[in-house]
């Protein structure tokens, strides 16, 4: 059985680490920044492994400056809604986003108009290297692998896979299970892991797809069943074997995502550096210990190649898509419609 995690741990571990020394405070002679309380901005709802980083983050962020740090759930539309408000937010510091590579290098090819652009609104901070993504069963479908899935498809005709976003990875997973086995899985996006996994344990959905820490909820109660990872083991589940380990071909199966922090692009440079500073560092102590995801912090600079090599497999993946069917417009009342007839489950934030 998997270790238990919650939100109580990880900021508790966030804490911990935030009573270790780790940086000399030449940054923080920079001028005033923070000068007053500090939103962080999760592009993703209450309870999925983006809410848990943003929340354990921004403790040990407050502790090391003096300021208290507030986390502002805006979820929709891929993470867009929560990035655009960031992207207009006055560029001193105090407004942090805190979302995943959908929101960061998929949106742009994805949808028509996000209502920000990464390259002109955004400057992303620090990253965390996705760990693997879990594919996650009801037990009434009785599959344990990857081939045992597929041949469930084959005789049920359709399935019902949740994602946490239109755009995100488990959206081009199903992609590329459609392309590479001749499957009719049908993709129900959701606003954030947390409803989703709730669709999967109510029965909503057939499978789901996301992280090893949300997923808890569902695996712990027996009412989901891992049968493949995406592109990278878990630690703690060390016997399910990714995906291209079970026999998928796509490129796609060999990227990884990345969670991250960004600041409007206007933002200083002084403070942008000490941003990246308190985020590598946060990763001292046992703030990793208790989620399945990359042991390491990287700083802006160090990730850059990573985004440009993410970006150059989203766009070749995306080249065999049919634009109708991925194509995603935001409009009016903060919802969002994927074209050629993909659901959408659209639920409150929290």
């Amino acid at each position: 059985m998997p270790a238990k995690i919650s939100r109580r741990h990880l900021i508790t571990a966030g804490a911990a680490a935030a009573a270790m020394p780790w940086l000399s405070r030449g940054a923080s002679a920079q001028g005033a920044w923070p000068s007053r309380q500090i939103r962080m901005i999760c592009s993703y709802p209450a309870g999925g492994q983006t809410d848990l980083l943003a929340r354990a983050f921004g403790e040990f962020i407050a502790r090391q400056v003096g300021q208290t740090v507030v986390i502002e759930n805006k979820a929709g539309a891929s993470g867009s809604i929560g990035a655009a408000e960031v992207a207009r937010s006055a560029p001193d510091g105090h407004t942090i986003l805190c979302s995943i590579s959908t929101t960061y290098v998929m949106n742009r090819a994805m949808m028509k108009n996000p209502g920000y652009d990464m390259d002109k609104d955004l400057t992303l901070v620090s990253v965390i290297p996705g760990g693997g993504l879990l594919l996650v069963a009801s037990p009434k479908l009785g599959v344990k692998t990857l081939a045992e899935f597929v041949a469930y498809v084959r005789s049920s005709g359709k399935v019902n896979f949740g994602t946490y976003s239109a755009g995100s990875a488990p959206h081009m997973t199903i992609n590329e299970l459609n392309k590479q086995y001749g499957l009719n899985i049908e993709p129900i996006h959701y606003r954030g892991e947390a409803p989703m996994w709730t669709g999967l344990a109510e029965g909503t959905l057939d499978v789901a797809m996301g992280s090893y820490t949300a997923a808890q909820t569902v695996l712990q109660s027996g009412r989901g069943v891992v049968f493949a990872v995406h592109a990278k083991k878990v630690d703690a589940i060390p016997e399910i074997k990714t995906l291209p380990e079970q026999g998928t071909t796509s490129k796609f199966f060999t990227v990884s995502g990345f969670s991250g922090w960004a600041l409007p692009k206007a933002t200083p440079q002084p403070i942008v550096d000490r941003l990246a500073e308190l985020c590598v560092a946060a990763k001292t102590g046992q703030l990793f210990a208790f989620a399945a995801i990359g042991d390491v912090v990287e700083h802006r600079t160090q990730h850059a190649e990573h985004q440009h090599q993410d970006e150059q497999h989203t766009q070749h993946l995306l080249d065999d898509v049919p634009e109708p069917r991925l194509g995603v417009e935001r409009n009016i009342g903060n919802h969002f419609t994927a074209l050629g007839g993909e659901r959408h489950v659209d639920h409150a934030d929290a």
